[in-house]
């Protein structure tokens, strides 16, 4: 791969850092060193902003390696499709775990000892979960996407459009922060399934008798 080193002498060539370049194309330096160590690569949107910026044409920085960047975009892509919907059936289960775990405390009266089963099950599917949902993270830092917009974008193979107003305010929320986030949301969608269930049961309870 040559484009990560074209972009790399282009830049320096006008004298700016990566945070200079990185601001110019509306991404993160992070994404400028990745794309000039060639672990990532830019898109469509990015290599026409790179190739005004430089005064080149988008043909010359990707001379030679347009298959082998479309392939790789291609392989995240389905990627992060995959692991998307492997977060999303995982994290159903453990819904569907803590319904059933309110359904044996409340309705059936289980002692909390015989309880430990489920709650294990459902500490595995949402270890599962957790772990596609970081995986998917570590792609979306790899692409430099931050927004829903730019994540379906990227999903669907369009250009993913960075010079936003929302996509600025989400720069601006540090990582950690959005780890918080993505969990809470997994916490909270757990608490949902638990109170489901609770309800399902004492529903159970109060016509079964």
């Amino acid at each position: 791969m040559e484009v990560g080193k074209r972009i790399r002498e282009h830049r320096a060539g006008a004298g700016m850092s990566q945070d200079d370049l990185a601001a110019r194309v509306y991404v993160s330096r992070q994404t400028i060193s990745s794309w000039e160590n060639d672990k990532t690569y830019p898109d469509v949107q990015s290599l026409i902003l790179l190739s005004e910026i430089f005064g080149v044409t988008v043909d010359t920085l990707i001379k030679g390696d347009v298959e082998t960047m479309t392939e790789t975009i291609d392989t995240d892509v389905h990627t992060m499709k995959r692991l998307s919907y492997v977060m999303l059936g995982f994290l159903l289960l453990t819904i569907l775990t803590m319904v059933w775990i309110s359904v044996q405390f409340f309705a059936w009266d289980w002692p909390v000892q015989q309880l430990v089963p489920s709650f294990v099950l459902a500490l595995v599917l949402w270890g599962i979960a957790m772990f596609a949902a970081c995986w998917v993270e570590r792609i979306k830092k790899q692409h430099d996407l931050m927004t829903y917009h730019e994540i379906l974008s990227f999903w669907n193979g369009e250009k993913v459009a960075r010079d936003t107003e929302k996509r600025q305010r989400e720069s601006l929320i540090p990582r950690s922060l959005k780890i918080v986030r993505a969990v809470g949301k997994m916490l909270i969608a757990m608490a949902v399934g638990a109170f489901l269930g609770y309800g399902g049961a004492m529903l159970a309870h109060a016509l079964l008798g």
